[in-house]
């Protein structure tokens, strides 16, 4: 997906995607909407996954 059309998806300017290191954890749920990205795949940051072993 190219940055205009997830900017003009979630409703902000493409340059204002241009400038993210990673995704704002306020647009996290917009743009695993748009993108159909899992919220722990955006940001692993913010999630802890446990292992299955």
């Amino acid at each position: 997906m190219s940055l205009a059309k997830l900017a003009r998806e979630i409703g902000i300017t493409r340059g204002a995607v241009a400038q993210w290191e990673r995704v704002p954890a306020e647009r996290m749920v917009d743009v695993s909407r748009v993108t159909g990205i899992p919220l722990p795949m955006l940001r692993p940051d913010l999630f802890h996954i446990e292992s299955a072993e």
